[in-house]
């Protein structure tokens, strides 16, 4: 059974405007996203080795960051991580720094492939500075029905459900660090998502005319979520100080719309959306690298890292996290996002479905308990 949500359905002409906002071809530049000194810094960036993923990680790298690649086994026709490695370490050493860059394997749509290498990192016993939940796939009519080997749409599995993990996971590695931070790539298409979390992984069960929009659908969870994680990180003094957004970078020609072998595209309607889409990215859309400054501005630029009176640490004004910014500007969000109970719904569901097929999930424990434990609300700026 749905269950509904305790806000009115936002007007599909708020959606509209607002998924539109996504088509912003402003060209940015470095005053826009200015230099940081990332010597020093551990990142992981998951879907790295192409598109907005790499144009992120090759910048990091000119300016000094340590790189953690985390990349499936790639179609072939998308840059082999080994290469894209290879790029980085090339542009770091021109820059003058001694950067480690490495590929670790990752199946976003295998949890134990994202057990594995979460624990390989936490076996470096490093801190880490910034995680990139970058990973994704857009929409193919061909998989709205494949199911993933731990029993998920696949969607939604790699474009919600396997960040959620990842990001469970990592905790304990992010707070050790003085300003962590966490990006999220969502999109401003999570504006015309249908919002039915007890749905969440039954396509069959949804509504007809929702059917087509999964990936809009698992953006607005994931956005959702977002703020409901950054409001749990206020309330607990180990994670206090870690600072999670979403972001749009942008409609971008990237390899995110190359779903391209014959075999991923069943039918008449699939193939003529995957035309579209690609005639569309390739004539109006925005460069990767004018899309990776999104990634890189709210990793690294103070200005969106941590709010000092509500996280203890960062520069005074920042807008601090639970925000969804279209590009590099900061934007309402979806009504649903703002709700503590529709962000509750979103919560307990994704939890849920990730406690099926996985257990010991402390750092989840700790969050909710201490949400439990205290009656304060979203602190507000």
């Amino acid at each position: 059974m749905s269950t509904a949500a305790s806000v009115q359905s936002p007007s599909k002409l708020f959606c509209f405007i607002n998924d539109i906002k996504g088509l912003n071809w402003t060209t940015l530049t470095e005053e826009d996203v200015p230099q940081q000194d990332m010597r020093g810094k551990w990142v992981i960036i998951t879907g790295a080795n192409n598109g907005i993923g790499l144009e992120t990680a090759k910048t990091l790298a000119k300016w000094g960051a340590n790189l953690i690649f985390g990349c499936r086994e790639p179609p072939k026709w998308e840059t082999s991580p080994d290469v894209a490695v290879e790029q980085c370490l090339d542009l770091a050493k021109s820059a003058g720094h001694s950067s480690i860059v490495e590929w670790w394997p990752i199946n976003m749509t295998d949890m134990d492939s994202i057990d594995a290498f979460a624990q390989k990192w936490l076996d470096t016993g490093r801190a880490l500075d910034i995680l990139f939940n970058n990973a994704g796939m857009a929409p193919h009519s061909a998989d709205e029905q494949l199911a993933t080997k731990d029993g998920f749409q696949i969607v939604h599995q790699v474009n919600l459900l396997s960040h959620v993990l990842l990001t469970y996971r990592l905790l304990d590695s992010l707070a050790q660090s003085a300003a962590p931070r966490i990006v999220c790539s969502v999109s401003s298409k999570l504006f015309e998502g249908h919002f039915d979390p007890e749905n969440m992984n039954r396509c069959e069960e949804l509504p007809v005319h929702a059917r087509g929009h999964l990936y809009a659908n698992n953006k607005l969870y994931l956005q959702t979520w977002i703020g409901e994680i950054q409001r749990r990180f206020l309330l607990h003094e180990k994670y206090r100080h870690i600072t999670i957004n979403g972001t749009h970078p942008g409609f971008a020609n990237s390899g995110i719309w190359n779903f391209s072998e014959k075999n991923n595209v069943t039918t008449y309607a699939g193939a003529l959306k995957k035309s579209i889409n690609q005639f569309l990215v390739r004539n109006i859309g925005i460069s990767i690298e004018q899309a990776s400054f999104s990634l890189i501005n709210l990793g690294t630029n103070p200005k969106f890292g941590p709010n000092p009176d509500l996280q203890g640490v960062g520069e005074q004004g920042a807008s601090g996290g639970g925000n969804y910014f279209n590009r590099i500007w900061k934007e309402v969000q979806s009504p649903y996002c703002e709700d503590p109970a529709s962000r509750l719904q979103v919560w307990n569901k994704v939890n849920e479905e990730l406690l099926s097929v996985r257990e010991n999930l402390h750092t989840l424990d700790e969050l909710n308990s201490r949400a439990r434990n205290t009656k304060a609300q979203f602190p507000t700026r």
